[in-house]
């Protein structure tokens, strides 16, 4: 499915309607999906009356120099948005001394964030988290399972190791989670491929970060996408989710979103 606003306002109405009253936390990385996904909601809000926070992890560092965040700021600000940048406490040592970056900078993202929305919120039931995975991420968690889970008959990992981790990237097949709390998960973007969202960022002349992940080749997914982008591959949510759920024993909806949001926010997001 191609995107545009139009297209993704429509199919979101009924929901962005209902945003006037709620708290919408978008988690922004200065990259590509994050920041569709800001333009999209800032168009969203300005037509539906509802307003959100931009916040960013500023992580790994060597990502976010001083120039990078000023010139990505000065964009946004010029449109209304303010973006909150989080010190995640550490520098990229940490992941350099590690043999899973990748895994390590997500964990820390995660803590982070909990601790972040255990300060400032108050009303959980007023929430909704936004962020920015796409159709390809959740087709390279489909290859993921495949590779790693039935086809593979040995490995570094433990089937319950590769459980939890299908339990954790399972969720992000959904575009709509309401929690346990009251609060809400929306990925705005799930239903779309990623060549489309970069030519959405390139017709609209919006500045994402310049500088490339230097851990980004552990990440089996970014592997997959340059696989996807060699070979022209576009995919339809209905076709990946379907197969998910036939195929891979995707759980239901429930199966998270009855999990408490201390387990959730740290273990499962």
């Amino acid at each position: 499915m191609e995107t545009d606003y139009s297209r993704w306002r429509e199919e979101h109405k009924a929901f962005l309607e209902g945003l006037s009253d709620k708290r919408v936390f978008l988690l922004f990385s200065g990259g590509r999906d994050s920041s569709l996904t800001m333009d999209y909601c800032l168009r969203a809000g300005e037509e539906f009356g509802f307003d959100f926070e931009a916040h960013a992890g500023a992580f790994p560092v060597h990502r976010y120099p001083d120039s990078e965040k000023r010139r990505i700021e000065s964009y946004w600000r010029k449109r209304g948005v303010d973006i909150v940048w989080h010190d995640v406490g550490e520098n990229d040592d940490y992941l350099d001394n590690s043999a899973t970056p990748c895994l390590l900078c997500q964990r820390l993202r995660k803590k982070v964030l909990k601790e972040i929305l255990t300060r400032l919120v108050d009303e959980w039931e007023d929430l909704v988290i936004v962020p920015g995975y796409t159709l390809w991420d959740i087709v390279s968690y489909s290859m993921e399972h495949m590779l790693n889970g039935i086809f593979s008959v040995s490995g570094n990992k433990s089937r319950t190791e590769r459980d939890k981790r299908f339990m954790e990237t399972a969720q992000r097949f959904y575009p709509f989670l309401k929690m346990k709390e009251g609060y809400m998960v929306f990925r705005p973007l799930i239903k779309y491929n990623q060549n489309d969202i970069l030519k959405n960022i390139e017709q609209a002349g919006i500045p994402i970060l310049s500088n490339p992940c230097r851990f980004r080749d552990f990440r089996p997914k970014r592997i997959l996408e340059k696989y996807y982008e060699k070979t022209g591959l576009r995919f339809e949510y209905d076709r990946v989710f379907g197969f998910a759920r036939r195929s891979l024993n995707l759980p239901d909806s429930s199966a998270y979103t009855s999990i408490e949001k201390e387990e959730y926010l740290l273990d499962i997001f």
